[in-house]
């Protein structure tokens, strides 16, 4: 009887790891050991960056607000204070939004902010 490797399942799992190499370049994405390696450290850098990017977005946000606060007159700090003491509760990714998109109703918060 012949020696049994439990075939199928090696291959499958050899097949999944080379599946997420593909577009890999050179070996990487084609010797087992080295996709193993490569996919690893890909997934961790994917899972690092999850979050990195967030912290990206709202760095963006704060900058966009900031030279639009400046164009209005005031600073992003002093905005951003007077928003609170008027109780005006809109996120940085809307302010941002109405600082590129609608100068009008962002200056209108200026004023709300300047004068809480």
């Amino acid at each position: 009887m012949p020696r049994a490797t439990n075939g199928p399942a090696s291959h499958r799992r050899k097949k999944r790891i080379f599946k997420q190499t593909k577009g890999f370049v050179g070996g990487r994405k084609n010797l087992l050991r080295s996709a193993k390696e490569t996919l690893n450290r890909a997934l961790a850098y994917a899972f690092r960056d999850r979050r990195v990017k967030k912290r990206n977005f709202r760095k963006l946000w704060i900058t966009r607000i900031g030279i639009a606060a400046r164009n209005g007159g005031t600073t992003y700090n002093a905005f951003i204070s007077g928003l609170k003491k008027a109780n005006i509760e809109l996120n940085r990714k809307v302010l941002a939004n109405i600082a590129v998109h609608d100068e009008n109703a962002f200056n209108e918060l200026i004023k709300i902010s300047k004068n809480a």
